[in-house]
């Protein structure tokens, strides 16, 4: 009966062993196939992925250019409406040298005080006399 026994449980140990390396080697067929598998998807997956941050890129580029081409466009009515005040503004200061500079002639000529132009004028009299003066003492 031992013997009967004995090879009772070699049966059943036989058996287990067997049942064990069947489901080792379905799980490790499993995880073959797995690691198989994501390879294939997983490079598929990255060519998608690369693909649609392509078209990503594209799309933003496509929108920064607008901004930028928009941006630019502002900018050049913004020059040119400071260009007109500019002018407007020197036009007003020109204006407003002038007739400073006349009240400040006017005041100086006033109170006895001659101006640019008639120390200019007398210079020029005054060269023309002396280069007259100097004609009539070559000739004596």
């Amino acid at each position: 009966m031992v013997t009967v026994t004995l090879k009772k449980i070699e049966a059943e140990e036989a058996k287990t062993f067997s049942e064990v390396r069947l489901y080792a080697r379905k799980i490790w067929l499993a995880g073959l196939g797995a690691y198989v598998r994501v390879g294939q998807e997983g490079a598929e997956y990255v060519k998608e992925l690369i693909k649609t941050g392509e078209q990503t890129e594209k799309k933003a580029k496509k929108v920064i250019d607008e901004q930028v081409e928009a941006a630019n466009s502002e900018i050049d009515s913004v020059k040119d409406e400071v260009t007109k005040v500019k002018g407007r503004v020197e036009v007003q200061l020109d204006k407003i040298e002038s007739a400073f500079d006349r009240r400040v002639a006017r005041a100086l000529n006033r109170i006895g005080i001659p101006s640019k132009h008639d120390v200019e004028t007398l210079s020029a009299k005054l060269d023309e006399l002396t280069a007259l003066l100097e004609r009539v003492a070559r000739k004596q």
